[in-house]
């Protein structure tokens, strides 16, 4: 006998309704990294910033007790320098060379003078030990830390900020690493 019902065959595959939920789901995961990637910035860049200070305090106080001779950070607006303590505070064109000794100029070594440029966008502070005020390094003003050869350096707190992000550090006096950490990002 012959059956009069046909038999239909479904093929594999999505449907138009299937493939756009799926195409929807990826568009708000990938929303959301993206947003995620864009908020994480500041945090990375004051992050960056936060790390170049403590490493050139690390080579600060290990400088000093090798050379035996007193080393500086000097926090001026947009740069933060490794120096001598002689040499600190000096004008820029002054250190920038070379000093002179006994008449002759020598060249100042890898490991006596660093620097980091500060990007644009941070502002940088200084609060000084026993202190709760926040010094700007700007044009008229330059902080001075100073490390002693026998490893002891002045505690110090350096605050970076960028838009309403801000990052601080309290360094320890007798290892110059960071100690403590408090930071707002938004």
């Amino acid at each position: 006998m012959i059956s009069a019902a046909r038999t239909i065959e479904r093929r594999a595959g999505f449907t138009l309704l299937e493939i756009v939920i799926v195409i929807t789901i990826a568009a708000v995961v990938l929303a959301g990294a993206v947003g995620m990637m864009v908020f994480s910035t500041d945090e990375r860049i004051l992050g960056n910033a936060s790390g170049e200070v403590e490493l050139l305090a690390k080579r600060a106080r290990v400088t000093a007790m090798l050379k035996q001779t007193p080393y500086a950070l000097e926090f001026r607006e947009g740069v933060v320098r490794l120096l001598p303590l002689a040499l600190a505070g000096m004008d820029e064109k002054e250190t920038a060379g070379g000093r002179a000794i006994g008449g002759e100029t020598e060249e100042p070594s890898a490991t006596e003078f660093a620097e980091y440029p500060i990007p644009a966008e941070i502002g940088l502070s200084v609060r000084r030990w026993n202190s709760e005020k926040w010094l700007p390094a700007h044009k008229n003003a330059i902080h001075i830390w100073r490390f002693d050869p026998n490893g002891i350096n002045e505690p110090l707190a350096v605050r970076f900020a960028t838009g309403e992000s801000w990052l601080e550090d309290t360094f320890h006096p007798l290892t110059a690493t960071i100690r403590d950490t408090r930071s707002e990002i938004r």
